[in-house]
């Protein structure tokens, strides 16, 4: 099919398209015009004004959707979001885990020194506040999910951008900071968030995030060892917004809280339209793992997915499946890992940049014994917890084992690639009757002269490396993803999509994953057929669900496109592509995950992004991307001077 002009802006010739639906490709001529497509066909015919790109032996598809996505900051100081946009992604959801920008800065006149929004991420999403009051230094000129719209609209996008309405800080909009943590809100309080909630779906909100990972915690006095406020909402409070987003058609983003399983199960349930009033909730939820600590986990995940989206309870869920193993990074203690054990939390509760913070604590023997406590447990002696640990069934995703964590970096320059388990066992050689010769140099020597003798357990090897190195000490462990059969079921299941790449979050510790490439990757490694799969499923379902008008390639459709190199898609290697970059707009390095080769061209609302190896002139400077609002939204009738539409009103 083609229009019977050929004034177009782009022609892209002899591609193997992939249209989005989850059929074959097919190799037709794709042309643009004035950012949408406007012809598909065979052997179209240019005019000279006209940029022909070479699709001959690439696959062309929609542009690729990330639906987990923490880029609310960034989008503020470098609104191109090129780590995302050189993958092939254009366009993200943002304002998961219940943190966002909707209300602006949600500062408190009566206490300014009261910083909501990075109480919020700082800890959260493992960011130094340094790097957070740079991102909002100046920028914050709205209070108001209507104006958050507004403003986004006056950014130069890269890719497309899709907020939604965040719980804690609807909570602190609607009770104050301190209130939100510490008691119920009133009946007016619920009727106020339930009316936030309800006006942001009128403007076009796609949906609603909430969170219940016991990880994440606030950040600053006095509430450091305060959950953030969405997961102080009760059943009640959770029914009520449910209901709104339920009348709206839109989507709920949560994620669980394992610890408290009861909670977690009313969550989810709200989802079954046979529970609540014949019509079911729009609910994703993350993440369905092969969690290494519980190797049963993803088979429960899924069954328990299907029974919600039965005849029976009649739900509408989806959980996202991260496509890559789950590799998290640790600058000594800084990582949202070492969240899960109270010990643990202490350390974390400590600024990054206060290193004589950590070292005190560090010091104290109280805190040693408790941290030791913690560390070893379930890991000898005859319990219930030991033999949980031992066969892989606990309620963590944080081993605690040597022999899972492994060095990238730290001053002991040979141990870096080397798994902690290998150079502990040395120490204990070298403090044992091998002596020095157990050592591997002299730099190890003289780290292990600095160790205490005996060192006993490995709870006091990690105490010593903390206190030796602090965070120059970087580590990394593989916690959930590492079998590749399983990790293909979860990722091409019926009952997920691809998701929870939590891109720009975490700066140095995850969410550097490509995850998206690595779908297509592992589908092209099955099949073509399994291929086309991967494109609807990281495409056009994901649009679906979120209710956006993306991820199609037809006549009329948004012009987001990507060119993909299929041979240079089956030699990329992820993991060694990883790199830890300087980012000039943050003042900070940032985990980043380079596939340069791989997505020849992106190409968003009709205009060329990237090339291949780089961003294109105007890229960053002005809009290519746009703010998306839900399909079903239609823009306020315009008013003025007593006309409405052009009718007297």
């Amino acid at each position: 099919m083609s229009e019977s002009t050929n004034q177009w802006d782009i022609l892209i010739k002899g591609a193997s398209v992939f249209d989005g639906y989850g059929g074959l490709p097919k190799t037709v001529d794709v042309a643009v015009h004035q950012g949408r497509i406007v012809a598909l066909g065979f052997e179209l015919s240019p005019q000279e004004q006209t940029e022909v790109i070479d699709g001959s032996g690439k696959w062309l598809m929609p542009g690729l959707l990330d639906i987990h996505t923490h880029l609310d900051l960034e989008v503020e100081v470098a609104p191109g979001l090129t780590e995302c946009v050189r993958h092939g992604t254009t366009s993200v959801v943002m304002s998961n885990c219940s943190l966002g920008m909707a209300y602006g800065d949600l500062a408190n006149p009566d206490n300014p020194e009261e910083n909501p929004i990075i109480d919020c991420f700082a800890r959260v999403e493992n960011m130094p506040k340094a790097v957070l009051e740079r991102c909002l230094d100046g920028v914050v000129n709205w209070d108001n999910s209507a104006d958050y719209l507004k403003h986004l609209e006056t950014l130069p996008l890269g890719p497309n951008v899709a907020p939604m309405i965040p719980h804690s800080m609807l909570r602190i909009k609607a009770m104050g900071l301190e209130s939100s943590i510490s008691r119920d809100p009133s009946e007016a309080e619920l009727q106020e968030m339930a009316d936030l909630v309800d006006q942001g779906m009128q403007e076009g909100y796609v949906g609603f995030s909430t969170d219940g990972l016991p990880l994440h915690y606030l950040a600053n006095d006095p509430h450091r060892n305060e959950k953030i406020p969405a997961q102080h909402a009760k059943f009640k409070e959770l029914k009520i917004l449910g209901a709104v987003l339920r009348k709206h058609d839109r989507i709920w983003q949560v994620t669980p809280d394992p610890e408290d399983m009861l909670k977690t199960l009313g969550l989810f349930g709200l989802t079954c339209g046979r529970l609540f009033g014949g019509k079911p909730l729009k609910m994703t939820a993350t993440a369905a793992m092969d969690i290494s600590c519980n190797r049963r986990a993803e088979g429960g995940l899924l069954k328990f997915s299907q029974l919600l989206n039965s005849r029976l309870l009649k739900g509408d869920f989806t959980f996202q499946a991260l496509s890559t193993p789950f590799k998290v990074f640790a600058d000594g203690v800084s990582t949202p890992l070492m969240e899960e054990k109270e010990a643990f939390r202490e350390l974390m509760a400590i600024d990054l940049e206060d290193i004589e913070g950590r070292q005190e604590k560090l010091a104290n023997p109280g805190f040693r014994a408790r941290f030791s406590e913690q560390w070893l447990a379930g890991k000898s002696g005859y319990s219930m917890e030991r033999l949980r640990h031992k066969y892989r069934m606990e309620s963590t995703t944080f081993s605690r084992e040597l022999s899972d964590m492994v060095m990238d970096s730290c001053p002991v320059e040979s141990w870096n690639g080397q798994r902690l388990s290998d150079i502990y066992k040395r120490l204990e050689y070298f403090q044992g009757a091998a002596g020095e010769s157990a050592a591997l140099n002299d730099e190890e020597r003289d780290a292990f002269a600095r160790f205490p003798s005996p060192i006993g357990d490995d709870a006091n090897f990690m105490l010593h490396m903390l206190s030796e190195y602090d965070r120059d000490f970087r580590w990394y462990v593989i916690t959930a993803n590492e079998r590749p059969d399983v990790l293909k079921k979860l990722v091409f299941h019926p009952e997920t999509l691809p998701g929870f790449n939590d891109s720009g979050a975490h700066l140095t510790n995850m969410a550097y994953y490509d995850a998206n490439l690595m779908t297509l990757k592992m589908a092209a490694e099955d099949s073509i057929e399994l291929v086309a799969v991967a494109v609807k499923r990281l495409t056009k379902d994901p649009a679906e669900l979120f209710g956006i008008e993306a991820g199609v390639i037809e006549c009329g459709a948004i012009a987001d496109l990507v060119l993909i190199d299929p041979d240079a898609l089956m030699t990329h290697d992820s993991d060694t592509n990883i790199q830890k970059i300087e980012r000039d707009i943050f003042q900070h390095p940032q985990l980043v995950n380079r596939s340069d080769g791989v997505v020849d061209k992106v190409i968003i609302a009709g205009k060329l992004a990237w090339n291949g190896s780089q961003y294109t002139e105007k890229y960053g400077q002005e809009s290519f991307g746009r703010v998306l609002r839900h399909k079903n939204w239609m823009e306020p009738a315009v008013v003025n001077e007593g006309l409405v539409d052009g009718n007297v009103a």
